[in-house]
């Protein structure tokens, strides 16, 4: 898109006025997607079920006025779902057998969250915004995948209507005996909305796909669940089988929101549950909102650029507010965020629209979301899940190369035998190990080479030697970015070895050069040999 300054759409009382047409079309749009995905994550991650309702209404209203992403969609997201449900079971969520236990650890969750946002309001002012680039990117994937594979054996079973338990790896075994022992009447309000869901992006007729996929499920899921009466405690005969149906198949929501406003307890935050949580919720959901916005910059039709370290900020004021309130922690979401440019967002106050339309619904017809069934909300995380672990993601991974392959999958092997933590650092040691004996200096993953040649006010060469890996991606580019010159040449013919991550930045980094007039080249590879077909492979220095 060729635009100048003046017609480039910005997020100030202006920009409200010239486009809040458009913005507002966009934010009633999301709010169509985000209210039963909203819903879903809450009652994933064993918060209630308005909880995630509140972070997008926060999300929404408060980061509008804070961050300068401008086509960004703040709120809670699947993502998270793991890290939020360990904290809960740890501070000793029982799943509903225990409703006092439950709203305890809950309480004490929000403490977490509290400080958690803290500390990435923290993480902004320190400008830390750029956290997100210093994970490698194959371990990064493998995280997001991992996360699927969690989020779909923890989904599938309320889909069918059964009680699941255990850990990942024995969820994920136990598949088989789930569809043995399902319940038909809820497996079929489940079933037809995993259909919906994963036969909608097929459709390709723009007036069918007005209405958002996860809206699609709820007008047809919510008649279903009040024609088999699933609210009511009963025993019915459907498909030769028999059906036990109550209210613990229906989402609830108080009919007030304001008497689901709950404190966090600060109690937990210092135990041993407490920091590791604090730590995760912190550090991943940063990075996980970090690169989406990084992401939305680069489908942005204006090519607005997110300050990030102001993103994070955002980020962290918003999820502190939240947790005070019981709300869920809250990202960059990406598919709401993709959704708000596909709908024709101008600015930040389409999350504004779609942050006050929640509030406006859930204070004025709460009780719609009584008749909500909890297996179509499962059936929209399924999807989710599904498609963060797709099959294209594994074959995208190994054509990058096989060291990339092997980095990704130890990843979510380690995700799914540990947790979150463990296997993102897991990944990031297989990665260092593949490095080294690929020939990287071991002093090079802690220490960069990297030094530069000025040529003049039209140009400089930063060389840099050893190797150029993702333990010194962030020195590199700042290096990159302290020179003012039109013209900037990365020599590499000194490196040993260039990692897949390099490569990739580098190659995103040129292209914002190339946008703002500027040129940054990237030299010195031909006596490198790639370690796949993939132009961004890692490349080794032959001998």
């Amino acid at each position: 898109m060729n635009t100048t300054t003046s017609n480039i759409p910005q997020g100030t009382l202006d920009g409200l006025k010239r486009n809040w047409k458009d913005d507002m079309v966009s934010g009633f749009l999301v709010f169509l997607i985000a209210l039963p995905l909203c819903l879903a994550i809450s009652l994933a991650c064993g918060y209630p079920a308005i909880a995630g309702v509140f972070t997008a209404i926060i999300g929404g209203i408060l980061s509008a006025f804070i961050s300068n992403s401008e086509l960004t969609i703040k709120g809670p997201a699947a993502g998270l779902i793991v890290v939020a449900l360990g904290c809960v079971t740890e501070f000793g969520f029982t799943g509903g057998a225990d409703p006092a236990a439950d709203f305890q650890a809950y309480r004490l969750a929000l403490g977490v969250g509290v400080v958690a946002g803290f500390i990435q309001i923290l993480f902004g002012l320190f400008r830390s915004g750029i956290l997100g680039e210093f994970f490698p990117t194959a371990a990064v994937h493998g995280l997001l995948a991992s996360i699927g594979v969690l989020v779909f054996s923890g989904q599938l079973p309320i889909v069918l209507g059964v009680e699941a338990g255990g850990t990942p790896l024995e969820r994920l075994a136990s598949i088989p005996s789930y569809f043995l022992e399902m319940n038909p009447v809820i497996a079929l309000i489940g079933g037809i909305s995993l259909l919906i869901m994963f036969g909608f992006p097929f459709i390709k007729n723009p007036k069918l796909k007005l209405i958002p996929a996860p809206m699609i499920v709820l007008l047809v899921a919510v008649p279903l669940g009040m024609y088999f009466d699933i609210g009511t405690e009963q025993v019915v005969a459907f498909a030769g089988q028999t059906a036990e149906l109550g209210p613990r198949y229906l989402v609830d929501v108080p009919n007030n929101m304001f008497t689901a406003l709950t404190f966090p307890d600060f109690s937990g935050v210092m135990t041993s549950t407490g920091i590791t949580y604090i730590i995760m919720f912190s550090l991943i959901g940063s990075v996980e909102s970090l690169l989406s916005a990084k992401a939305v910059d680069q489908i942005d039709p204006w090519r607005r650029k997110t300050n990030m370290d102001k993103d994070l900020l955002a980020v962290g004021i918003g999820n502190t507010a939240a947790a005070f309130v019981g709300g869920l922690p809250m990202i960059s979401e990406i598919v709401r965020s993709k959704a708000n440019i596909d709908n024709g967002a101008h600015t930040r106050f389409a999350n504004m629209f779609h942050g006050l339309f929640l509030l406006a619904f859930v204070a004025l017809v709460p009780a719609l979301i009584d008749r909500i069934p909890l297996a179509a909300l499962a059936a929209m995380l399924v999807f989710t899940g599904f498609r963060l672990a797709s099959p294209a993601e594994f074959i995208h991974m190994y054509k990058i190369g096989r060291e990339q392959f092997i980095i990704f999958v130890s990843t979510i092997i380690g995700v799914l035998a540990t947790d979150l933590l463990v296997g993102i650092c897991i990944g990031i040691f297989v990665k260092a190990v593949i490095h080294i004996i690929n020939g990287a200096p071991v002093i090079s993953l802690f220490k960069p080479s990297i030094t530069t040649e000025s040529q003049g006010d039209d140009g400089a060469t930063i060389k840099v030697g050893s190797s150029a890996i993702f333990s010194t991606w962030i020195s590199l580019k700042n290096r990159i970015g302290r020179q003012s010159e039109r013209k900037i040449v990365v020599d590499l013919s000194e490196t040993k070895f260039v990692d897949h991550t390099v490569m990739a930045n580098l190659e995103a980094l040129a292209k914002e050069f190339a946008e703002s007039d500027r040129q940054l080249l990237i030299t010195g590879l031909d006596e490198h040999r790639p370690l796949s077909e993939h132009h961004l492979a890692a490349r080794k220095k032959s001998n």
